[in-house]
C-alpha cells in the first residue's frame, strides 16, 4: 500500500517564498561596472590571443575608431612576443574610468635567451563613453 503525501500549508508557503527570493536575487542583482569591464577585458584579451584583431579592435572606444582603422590597429602588434594567456587580476572603477590589472603570459621570440615564456602585468584603462565601457588606446 502506498502512502499518500500531504502538504502542510506552511511548508508550501515557505517553499514558494524561498523560490521567489532566489529568483528575485538573480533578477535584481546589480551588474556593477567592475563586472562589466572584467568581462569585456577578458573578451578583449581572448580575441587578441586568438589573433582576431578585428574583434579586439571592436573593444576600443568610438573616438579611437574614428581616427584609426582596424588595419592600423592590427599593425601595432609586431612579432616580438606572442601572448599565450591573460587573466584579469583586479578591476577598480571610478564613475567614468576603470583600471584593469591583467596578468599576461607571453612567449618571447629571442632564441639566444632560451626563454619559454614570461609573465608581466599591465594596467589597462577602460572609459565609459556613450553608455558603454571601452578599452582606451593612445593615438
Amino acid at each position: 500500500m502506498q502512502k499518500k503525501m500531504t502538504w502542510n500549508p506552511r511548508s508550501v508557503v515557505a517553499i514558494v517564498a524561498a523560490v521567489l527570493n532566489l529568483t528575485a536575487c538573480a533578477v535584481w542583482s546589480p551588474i556593477t561596472p567592475e563586472k562589466v569591464v572584467e568581462k569585456r577585458s577578458t573578451q578583449y584579451w581572448k580575441s587578441r590571443i586568438e589573433g582576431r584583431f578585428d574583434k579586439a579592435y571592436s573593444f576600443t572606444g568610438p573616438a579611437y575608431r574614428s581616427v584609426r582603422t582596424a588595419d592600423q590597429y592590427r599593425a601595432r602588434f609586431g612579432g616580438g612576443a606572442s601572448i599565450k594567456a591573460a587573466e584579469v587580476v583586479s578591476v577598480t572603477c571610478e564613475p567614468l574610468k576603470c583600471t584593469v590589472r591583467t596578468k599576461l603570459t607571453a612567449s618571447v621570440a629571442l632564441p639566444m635567451l632560451n626563454l619559454d615564456s614570461i609573465v608581466t602585468y599591465v594596467d589597462e584603462p577602460w572609459l565609459l563613453e556613450d553608455g558603454s565601457w571601452w578599452r582606451y588606446e593612445e593615438l
